[in-house]
């Protein structure tokens, strides 16, 4: 029988797909999502999607299929509370089920220490106060932020095209950076992580990548990505 992975997600998440790239054969993915909100991408918005009673229910709905490990693949609803809020979040989601928990954030952070990377580029489809709260969470868990940019977007996150990315992370990217972070899970990344990290000499990690990552590693099993330094 399978494994099976359960992912709470957005309302608005549009990548269902990418984030099944890096799974391997034999493990499942569930996927169920968090309420509507008639909001744009927004500091407000992070703080709807991450409700407690929200996700509690949506990783009770996802027990009925017994997943190893339930996932909230959502990097700004997990960092805007800080890193105690990442971590909460992954204990809402154990108490409604008999699944390890784990949320983007945590992810990320769980990627930088198999790394030994601290000093981090990051990239955001975000509006500036969103990327600015990121920043404070990577700070607060001991990393350091040597660089960001944003795109300022408020919605559409799905439709940003690999180029506009690969932009984007080459004006970012300092020599001071030890590795690049593409922040939301609602961004398409999975092609452009190998060719930039062979262009930059640098891991490139993105949001769908480390979530997959480490509900994988909590399974027992690998994540599926030729050519990507967190999968090496």
């Amino acid at each position: 029988m399978p494994t099976g992975i359960g992912v709470v997600c957005p309302f608005d998440m549009a990548l269902d797909g990418e984030l099944w790239r890096w799974i391997p054969a034999g493990v499942s993915l569930f996927f169920t999502r968090t309420p509507f909100m008639a909001e744009p991408v927004s500091l407000e918005l992070a703080e709807g999607v991450s409700d407690d009673g929200d996700i509690y229910n949506a990783a009770r709905n996802l027990s009925v299929v017994n997943p190893a490990v339930i996932a909230y693949a959502c990097t700004s609803g997990s960092f805007v509370n800080g890193v105690a809020g990442a971590r909460h979040v992954s204990k809402m989601m154990e108490a409604a089920s008999n699944a390890q928990g784990v949320s983007t954030s945590e992810a990320l952070l769980e990627a930088l220490a198999y790394l030994g990377a601290s000093r981090i580029a990051v990239i955001t489809p975000y509006v500036a106060e969103l990327t600015v709260r990121l920043g404070d969470f990577l700070r607060e868990a001991g990393h350091s932020v040597v660089s960001e940019a944003g795109l300022g977007l408020e919605g559409g996150i799905w439709e940003v095209p690999y180029g506009t990315t690969a932009e984007l992370i080459r004006r970012a990217d300092v020599p001071e950076a030890d590795v690049i972070f593409i922040s939301c899970t609602n961004l398409p990344t999975y092609d452009l992580i190998a060719p930039l990290e062979s262009e930059l000499g640098k891991p490139v990690l993105s949001a769908n990548q480390v979530t997959a990552w480490a509900s994988l590693r909590r399974a027992g099993k690998e994540a599926v990505g030729p050519g990507q330094r967190l999968l090496a």
